[in-house]
């Protein structure tokens, strides 16, 4: 009992800290995730985290706290999806709460403004080495129709500004379609 009750309070903690020390949205939240759960604690393989991410992803709401409880489930079942989800929503109600006491003297706060503009920088450098280290381990395992839907989806992105719900939602459906003609050809062979 009191080793289950170590390992909630270790997935509080991990989710509450990585909560709290993230800026800059959602995708900032996946290599701190990783590093936490998969090289630390070893509680999930980095290839399966991997695939709950882009299920929060892919799920409505902040990917943050669905990731969380994607995660918190994963590893303690509907209590560690609730011990994660808490956990994740404290660090910014708090934040929010106290700031907005001093909404007046942050929002006119020329040292403030700089401060939030050089972390806009530092989160953008964050989601791009994120993007890249997703990227090249797609790559490397050569999965050609992975490499497909992510180039076809920048071009549609960038080039043609295609919905991204729509593209999510056909990236889902290629990706069930696609494992489901693998797993016949394994039962075939």
């Amino acid at each position: 009992m009191k080793d289950k009750f170590s390992k909630y309070w270790t997935l509080f903690i991990s989710t509450f800290k990585i909560s709290a020390f993230t800026f800059g949205g959602g995708f900032v939240i996946v290599p701190l995730m990783k590093k936490k759960f998969c090289n630390e604690l070893n509680w999930i393989k980095e290839d399966e985290i991997l695939d709950l991410i882009a299920i929060a992803q892919s799920s409505p709401g902040a990917i943050a706290v669905n990731a969380s409880i994607i995660i918190g489930h994963r590893i303690l079942g509907v209590t560690g999806a609730l011990v994660a989800a808490i956990a994740t929503v404290l660090p910014p109600l708090i934040i929010l709460s106290v700031i907005s006491f001093f909404y007046t003297f942050f929002k006119e706060n020329r040292i403030i403004n700089a401060l939030l503009k050089g972390m806009q920088a530092g989160v953008a450098a964050v989601i791009v080495d994120v993007v890249f280290e997703m990227a090249s381990k797609i790559v490397k395992k050569k999965e050609i129709v992975s490499i497909l839907l992510m180039t076809i989806s920048f071009i549609l992105v960038f080039f043609f500004r295609i919905n991204l719900y729509l593209l999510i939602l056909t990236g889902a459906l290629v990706g069930v379609l696609y494992k489901l003609i693998q797993n016949k050809r394994k039962n075939a062979l």
